[in-house]
């Protein structure tokens, strides 16, 4: 039996907000996740799910079709993650946790599942400067354009480039420092 809702079968009308809304969520709802996550969102998630409402009442005046949304829609994930470090710097600092303070015998459940020393690519990227970080997630975890990202970032395309080799060659360094190797 076939799948009505499967990718395939689902047909744009750019002049039903309803069959648009579905099929940019259904297409772009994961690398709208990645973004939010590899910038380090508290609860991608939620903010995925509230960029999506963001997007629903601009879909009736909305050109471009379905990558007018997916410009849309990183557009407000980019604002939504702007605010969320904004918050973040008005709310005070919570206590570290100090793991030679804690007088708990059997490891911690994070130490069993991720292991002692474990390099993550989140602790490769927060070696990196703002910009970096950011290029890399637009243009790689949320699978952005050039000029996509360049009119999310406010700067021009030549400058998106640029930043994207120097953030490359920044984390292949950093990554090489981290592993020992020169």
């Amino acid at each position: 039996m076939l799948n009505p809702l499967a990718d395939e079968y689902v047909q744009t009308d750019d002049d039903d907000p309803a069959l648009l809304f579905t099929d940019a969520y259904n297409q772009f709802s994961g690398p709208v996740f990645g973004y939010l996550r590899a910038r380090g969102v508290d609860d991608p998630e939620a903010v995925t799910q509230d960029v999506f409402l963001a997007l629903y009442p601009k879909l009736a005046n909305l050109e471009g079709g379905l990558q007018g949304a997916r410009t849309l829609l990183f557009s407000i994930a980019h604002a939504r993650m702007v605010d969320h470090y904004r918050k973040r710097e008005r709310t005070p600092d919570s206590a570290p946790y100090e793991a030679e303070l804690d007088a708990r015998r059997a490891p911690s459940a994070e130490e069993q599942a991720f292991g002692r020393g474990s390099l993550g690519v989140t602790e490769l990227l927060e070696d990196l400067a703002a910009d970096y970080r950011e290029v890399l997630a637009l243009r790689v975890v949320a699978d952005l354009s050039v000029e996509e990202t360049a009119a999310i970032m406010g700067k021009s395309q030549g400058a998106i480039k640029q930043l994207q080799r120097r953030a490359l060659g920044a984390l292949r360094k950093s990554a090489l420092r981290r592993n020992g190797t020169p």
